[in-house]
Parts: structure tokens; sequence; C-alpha cells
């Protein structure tokens, strides 16, 4: 193994916290005697939202679960190969928990990687899903509030200069009119705007999304946005806002299987996409909208999210989906065991056996991290390689290949 390799190892399993902390320092400091360096994309959105940069793209956001390492080289390597520019790195906050997977480590698990591929250049890495819980927030609003406040800081202190706030749970469809429904979104976004705002370093603004539609929910509208953004504008006053927002199309978080194994079939309205968007643009100088939950689509779909002005696109199951497949019937059988065990009371009812091991088999990405990343090389290529091709599939159809001379302009 080259030194990276044992220092990356030792800076996510050393029985030490002094250890991992010597390791994680070495690698910062390799990575920026490289030139690579954790950035924001706010410049870069806004550029796009002011149509100053023509907009034909989609920006990849990827949430590596699994084989963080491994599969971040994979990234970066195609970024080296297709000169790609704007690529995410983002873990959310429900990640975090399952795949034990801190900000401070991801961050340099990652970092690691593009020192691995001979990478140089900006690294976007990004706090996706910083969701309030409805349910906790309605019992301790103050109490959540300080939760997600502590995570935004761990993640700002790990150089995750790209934050999206997600209060789409506390939208309240039952009231009327949109701007009441939107009302505790919009105020809790503004409060962490102004909280990230003081936080982020001097020299840089933070990239910061909001959220209007939770995944799994109703479609967004138009009148949505409006309500959100009016709100949101009077309370931020002349700061820096938010310069993307996520809607819901149709779509939910990892797919919905069906009891006999196969997903359900996803019908996304790309109108949503396409009208919000360009309102958000034309309206508010946003970068533009993104959608979430769509990595388990057909390949033919991804194409149509460049022609639809999709600003940006969040994948994390299907990656999930490719390890799982590759990887040893004999770890796979005790990882489903594990779940079996310690999952049994969030088995929902009507749900078959393959519908519970589908939905918590995510439970089992921390308990059994270590003994996947040192999986023997020769069990691991092919999952790689099926990484590889997809991910070459997802980039090509974004159209993100020979974008990085477009971004250096703005970041």
């Amino acid at each position: 193994m080259d030194k990276i390799d044992v220092l990356v190892h030792k800076a996510v399993f050393a029985e030490s916290d002094k250890e991992k902390q010597q390791a994680r320092k070495k690698i910062r400091k390799l990575a920026k005697e490289q030139n690579i360096l954790p950035a924001s994309i706010h410049n870069f959105y806004t550029a796009i939202g002011t149509n100053t940069i023509s907009h034909n793209f989609t920006v990849p956001a990827i949430n590596i679960r699994a084989l963080t390492y491994d599969t971040a080289r994979v990234i970066f390597s195609l970024m080296i190969q297709q000169n790609i520019g704007p690529v995410i790195f983002e873990i959310a906050r429900s990640e975090i928990g399952y795949t034990a997977q801190r900000p401070d480590e991801y961050a340099i698990v990652v970092l690691a990687a593009a020192i691995k591929e001979g990478y140089k250049g900006t690294v976007f890495l990004q706090g996706d899903h910083i969701q309030f819980s409805a349910r906790r927030y309605k019992e301790e609003p103050q109490e959540e509030t300080e939760k997600i406040i502590a995570l935004v800081d761990e993640a700002i202190d790990a150089q995750f200069f790209n934050i999206d706030i997600d209060a789409s749970t506390l939208v309240d469809l039952s009231k009327t009119p949109f701007d009441l429904q939107q009302k505790a979104n919009y105020i809790v976004t503004a409060a962490l705007t102004d909280h990230i705002r003081k936080k982020q370093p001097k020299d840089m603004v933070i990239s910061i999304g909001g959220e209007i539609g939770h995944i799994g929910g109703k479609n967004s509208t138009p009148e949505d946005l409006v309500a959100f953004m009016e709100g949101y504008k009077k309370l931020i006053g002349q700061k820096i806002g938010i310069s993307k927002i996520s809607v819901q199309t149709g779509t939910t978080h990892g797919g919905i299987p069906l009891s006999d194994g196969h997903m359900a079939e996803v019908k996304i309205d790309f109108d949503v996409i396409a009208k919000i968007g360009d309102l958000a643009k034309t309206r508010y100088k946003l970068g533009g909208v993104v959608q979430h939950g769509a990595s388990t689509l057909p390949p033919e779909l991804f194409g149509e999210f460049p022609k639809h002005n999709a600003l940006e696109i969040h994948l994390a199951t299907g990656f999930q989906n490719i390890v799982y497949d590759g990887l040893p019937k004999e770890l796979l059988s005790e990882m489903y065991a594990w779940v079996e065990e310690n999952c049994n009371n969030e088995w929902e009812e009507g749900w078959t056996k393959e519908q519970f091991i589908y939905k918590l088999r995510k439970k089992a990405l921390g308990p059994f991290k270590k003994r996947m990343w040192e999986l023997p090389s020769e069990q691991k290529e092919p999952i790689i390689a099926r990484l590889r091709e997809q991910f070459v599939m997802l980039f090509e159809k974004l159209n993100v290949f020979n974008t990085r001379d477009l971004l250096t302009l703005y970041v």
C-alpha cells in the first residue's frame, strides 16, 4: 500500500483519537501542498443565476455511503480524465449516523482520494439535507435548532463550504395561504443563513441551499417558491442569501421497492424543474433548482435534467446498491442478518422481507465499514469497475465533461 493508503486508514480506524488526528492533520497538509482546496460553489451558481454562464449541464452531488475512499478515487480519476469541473461530495445528517462518517472523517477521506489520484484544484464538500425533524421541532424547537446549528458548525470546521438547509419538513400544507405553509421553513432557513454568514471564513461566501418541497411528498409549485423566497428575503435583508432551491418533482429517496423486489416506476414532472427553475433565476437570481432522490432512475432519464435546466442533482442509493450487489455472499449474509436482528422494530406493516431488507440495509454500513474497507482488492475490483461505469454514464448524460475551465473562471 502507498503511504496515503496507510495514512487514510489510520485517519479513520486508528484506535486512539490522537493517532486519528495526527493522520488527518498530515492529510490536510499534503492536500494543501498538492493544491487540493476545499471550496464554495456559490460564485459559480451566482454566475449561472445572473446568466453570466450559459447553463447546459447539471452538477452531480454524490453521497458516498460505503467504500468512500475507493469511490472518491473513481470520481477524481474521471474528473481528471474528462476535464470535469463541478462535482460535489456530500453527506446528509441522517447518513452521518448510519454510515458512521462524521464530517471531518468524510472530508479527510475525500481529500486523501484526491491526493491518491493526483488531482489538483477545488473540492466541493457539502452538508446535504441538514434536516429538521418535524416531530422534535414541534416538541422542543430550541433544542432541535441547537442540534442543527451544532452540526452546521461541525461541517464548516471540517471545510464543508456548501450547506443545504432542509426545513421543508416544517412546511404545513394544511394551512392557507401559501405564505403560512412555508412560514416555519423560511424563518429557520433565514436564521441559519445568518448563522452561517457569521461563521464562514472571511474570504469566502459559503454556498447555501434551501428546500421548499419535502422529498417523497407533494410536488412543488411556483407559488411555493414565491411564498418561501418573499418571506426569506424580508428576514435576511441585505445579507447574501441562498444560491439554489431544492424542489419535489415526484421522486422518493432510495426509490420505492415493490413486494417482488423490483423498483416502482417513478414519474418525474420535469415541468416542475423547468418552471420553478426559470422563476428562481429570473426573479430571485438563484442558480436554479436541485433534484433529489434520482440515483435509482433509468439511465435514459438523466439526460433530461440538463435539458430542463436542473442546476444540481443528488445521487446516493444507486451507488449503495452497486456496492451491495457486488459484496461477497458471506459478508452480505452477515450484514442482512445484522439488519434483521437490529432493525426489526422498523419493519413496517405490509412490507415483505425483500422490502424490509432493501429499505433498512443502509443501517449496516456503519457497523461493517471496516470490513468493507479491508476487503481484498480482487473482491473490490468488480464493484469499483461497476461504479466507474455508472459514473461515466451519469457524468456524460449530465453534460459535465469539459467543464473544468469554465468552473475555474468563477471559483
